[in-house]
């Protein structure tokens, strides 16, 4: 590896063996969950400690050397792709949870907590942390925050920016801020919904501190099967025009049921074409109310099977399969590449049907699940890299099921951020006047353009060169990075 004369200077704020830069050591770190992509950083930094991250980022801002932070690696766009002249910061060993106030419903957290961990803290207070990506029990609520994570719960509770507080973020010229407040409104420009979602480019979270919610009396999920997808993504919309609003509403198709069902044994019925999973919580009185209407719902909608979670054990059972679907897809395929988009919800039939048509169109595959109730779409297309031109098939499949998104009125991302992966998309969904407030923005907090260069926001130059590729079939994006 090069060894940077950085280096040495970090090896004075941190123990030797926090600094990493022989290539075993780094090659971890080549890569977030996003795979397809893989760089190995110039060295990588674990401090433990926010006095030690200042004096990291001092460090590299005097020596004009980018910064990537990094939490548990778990994203899926390639947001935390090192830099191979850059200094990878993981945020691994922040994981203090330094106080729960149950009084006033909230827990001030280090970025390197897992997801899950919030509740399993609260639970003693009857509380818990509503955001529920499917990767909880790994991700960290860092990089949650930097991403704006949604998960199986978000219909109704909101993603991360709705339910964090405040923010301590250190900027690229090593001050630390704090942004938000543990007040339900702050004066000032809404810095704190900003800084969600910013992907690391405007600071690194050092602190956060979430709303917790009490418990519902009672929760119940309700299975229906369908024999036609179109049908499902209708009774979608119609138990939502009913003015119920579920605490999840989430949708799988054949291949993805199949597959979590042969890796969970949910009990899910394998022969439908799809099946929504709808749960309902609150009291015991309205969850029986709910639970009746939407019943009648879903049977009036074409449901051919309805089934109601006998106990709180196959309720679990049941979410377990729907978060289980990634890693089981991956038992059945070589390789799938996790696409994220967002669409209203009454396009759901229409661009699901088109996803069809395009998986036979490509010969590839497609596993889809998604948060049906707020048109969050996770298609899964399976490919093997080892098979020649499979790769850019599948790059150029998901990029057309993106516009598409863009097309019906939705977005390119709903969670799992833009990254490396959807860049040249943003240039499909957004125009000139709007990149150009996107980089004002960036410059206000990072003038030197030093936090996590190059993703998400790209370049009028890169735009117009898409354009033209787009449009003569030029080649496909990242060409210069590590494939497989």
């Amino acid at each position: 590896m090069n060894h940077h004369p950085l280096i040495s200077e970090l090896k004075n704020i941190l123990p030797a063996e926090s600094v990493l830069h022989d290539r075993e050591d780094v090659r971890p770190f080549e890569c977030d969950g996003l795979s397809v992509y893989r760089r190995l950083p110039m060295v990588v930094v674990l401090p433990e400690t926010v006095e030690e991250v200042l004096r990291i980022v001092r460090l590299c801002h005097e020596h004009k050397v980018p910064i990537v932070a990094r939490g548990a690696g778990t994203g899926l766009s390639g947001g935390a792709l090192p830099l191979e002249e850059g200094v990878l910061l993981s945020l691994a060993k922040f994981k203090r949870i330094i106080n729960i106030d149950a009084e006033n419903a909230m827990a001030t957290v280090e970025p390197g907590v897992r997801n899950l961990a919030i509740s399993e803290a609260a639970a003693r207070y009857g509380l818990y942390y509503a955001p529920d990506p499917s990767s909880q029990i790994a991700c960290t609520i860092g990089g949650n925050v930097a991403e704006n994570s949604g998960g199986v719960h978000c219909l109704k509770y909101g993603l991360t920016v709705h339910n964090i507080l405040m923010l301590k973020v250190v900027t690229m010229e090593g001050e630390l801020l704090t942004i938000g407040s543990q007040t339900l409104d702050t004066p000032g420009y809404d810095l704190l919904a900003l800084m969600t979602g910013s992907e690391g480019m405007l600071g690194i979270i050092v602190e956060v501190t979430v709303k917790l919610l009490p418990r519902p009396e009672r929760a119940q999920v309700v299975l229906a099967a369908f024999d036609d997808v179109a049908r499902a993504g209708e009774a979608v919309g119609a138990i939502i025009a009913a003015g119920i609003i579920p605490a999840g509403l989430e949708m799988m198709d054949r291949l993805a049921i199949r597959a979590a069902e042969d890796f969970v044994h949910a009990g899910y019925p394998v022969d439908a074409e799809a099946i929504l999973l709808c749960e309902l919580d609150g009291t015991h009185a309205e969850v029986s109310e709910y639970i009746m209407a939407v019943r009648k719902i879903l049977t009036d909608n074409g449901a051919t099977e309805v089934r109601t979670a006998a106990d709180e054990a196959e309720r679990q059972l049941f979410w377990k399969g729907r978060k289980s679907a990634f890693p089981a897809v991956g038992r059945i395929s070589p390789d799938y590449y996790c696409m994220d988009g967002t669409i209203p919800r009454r396009q759901l039939p229409r661009v699901l049907q088109q996803i069809n048509n395009w998986s036979a169109e490509y010969e590839l595959p497609v596993a889809n699940v998604f948060h049906a109730g707020d048109g969050n779409l996770h298609p899964l297309i399976l490919f093997d890299a080892n098979k020649q031109g499979e790769l850019e098939r599948t790059e150029e499949f998901g990029r057309r099921i993106l516009e598409l998104c863009v097309e019906v009125g939705g977005s390119i991302t709903g969670e799992h951020g833009v990254g490396m992966e959807k860049i040249d998309q943003m240039c499909t969904q957004f125009g000139n006047a709007e990149l150009h407030q996107f980089h004002a923005i960036k410059a206000a907090f990072d003038p030197a353009g030093l936090l996590n260069p190059g993703k998400a926001v790209p370049t009028l130059h890169r735009c117009a060169e898409f354009g033209a590729m787009h449009i003569h079939h030029g080649k496909l994006p990242h060409a210069d990075l590590e494939r497989f």
